[in-house]
């Protein structure tokens, strides 16, 4: 059975959701993302890309290329209500959905073409998304996830595009490599560096050369590069709260240990959202006291997964929650209210070194381990400090890399 794999992207998906809420930003420049100088771009109507507005560049570049564009801070609950709209109305139809991002998706619909065509049944559910949700999206039509999200984005704006069995190699070939999912600037940039800068060039070179190179990464690149994904559907299903706790060997009335505590739950569970691609809006703290007694005391919050807008929350919960000063034996931290989104959301908020911090932090986690970094407030005995990280969260303590002794 040939396979046959959907994938579709909302087109400017802030904006749009903007521009349904008004209509008077139609066809002019508008910019989303945090307000400030310091503020990053998180999404930019097509209007601007001419005067090179991207997501990701400082605000005030992007106001400096663009003075004339409409400047909104954005507002994440707007977004994930009309994703889970959209999302509702593909999982309706498709027999297995894989969420991507908050505004990406992958149906698999293989098997689909004895029956309707799988062509026709992805064109009928593009028009009725845009029907149903107003919001304009694209599709790529392919035997793979790669193939399918390239063409998506050749496809754009508000298009569709189908990749048959045989031309995916043709299709990739005049194509800039930087096309090709998983090469970054880095990535690219190494391209150049070779005289590289068409798909069609890599189709053409032996894949040893790709893995002495970028290793493993290489043949990766190289397989996709030649329309090759093996890569599954992951099917979607909604989660919706994570959690941790933490029960002492020995009741403590020990707040600083307390407090140290829950900071690292609540650290960790965010760091687990990023590699998740979730984003909470519930946050939960729970404490037993040594007579077996248990309260919990929780607070809706605007959308995020960033540790300095989850962290003085868990604290905040904490210090109304404590009152008896009894000893306790457990504390817990949730996020709940989880939905798909990255941390774009948050550039609402935050600055570009913020952002650059968490992934840095999270990467380092990936490699060594959960707790390989951490803020300083956390650190326990047993614990020395071996690099310091700048902080750009005022009045918080460093972050620092820790060793922890075995």
């Amino acid at each position: 059975m040939e396979k046959k794999i959907l994938h579709l992207d909302l087109d400017t998906f802030f904006v749009s959701c903007e521009r349904l809420l008004d209509r008077s930003l139609l066809n002019k420049p508008v910019i989303i993302g945090g307000t400030g100088d310091r503020g990053v771009v998180s999404a930019a109507s097509y209007e601007t890309r001419p005067y090179g507005v991207h997501s990701g560049m400082p605000m005030k570049m992007a106001r400096q290329l663009c003075p004339q564009a409409i400047v909104i801070r954005g507002n994440a609950g707007t977004y994930t209500k009309f994703s889970k709209q959209v999302t509702e109305i593909i999982q309706s139809e498709v027999p297995v959905l894989e969420k991507a991002s908050v505004d990406e998706f992958y149906a698999d619909l293989s098997g689909m073409d004895r029956f309707f065509g799988c062509y026709k049944f992805a064109s009928e559910l593009r028009r009725k998304i845009i029907k149903e949700s107003g919001l304009p999206i694209s599709f790529g039509l392919s035997g793979n996830k790669t193939v399918s999200k390239v063409a998506t984005n050749e496809a754009k704006p508000n298009n569709q595009l189908r990749i048959d069995d045989g031309y995916e190699k043709p299709f990739l070939a005049p194509l800039s490599i930087k096309k090709i999912p998983m090469v970054g600037e880095k990535t690219f940039r190494t391209f150049c560096n070779m005289g590289i800068k068409k798909v069609r060039t890599v189709q053409q070179m032996p894949v040893e050369m790709m893995t002495s190179v970028f290793g493993k990464n290489g043949r990766t690149i190289w397989q996709r590069a030649n329309g090759i994904d093996n890569s599954p559907i992951v099917e979607y299903h909604e989660r919706k709260s994570i959690s941790s706790e933490r029960t002492y060997g020995q009741d403590t009335i020990d707040v600083i240990k307390l407090k140290t505590t829950i900071t690292a739950m609540a650290e960790n569970l965010a760091f687990q959202l990023r590699r998740g691609g979730k984003l909470a809006s519930v946050v939960t703290v729970k404490i037993r006291y040594s007579d077996f007694q248990t309260f919990s005391k929780q607070i809706k919050i605007s959308y995020t997964s960033a540790d300095h807008h989850l962290v003085p929350v868990v604290h905040e919960l904490f210090n109304k929650l404590y009152q008896r000063r009894l000893l306790i034996r457990l504390v817990g931290v949730r996020y709940g209210g989880l939905t798909s989104g990255t941390y774009q959301i948050n550039l609402f908020d935050d600055e570009k070194k913020t952002v650059s911090l968490y992934n840095a932090m999270d990467t380092i986690r990936i490699r060594f381990g959960d707790r390989s970094i951490m803020r300083a407030s956390t650190l326990g005995e047993g614990s020395r400090t071996i690099g310091n990280f700048t902080n750009p969260f005022n009045g918080e303590p460093p972050i620092v890399l820790a060793h922890r002794h075995q």
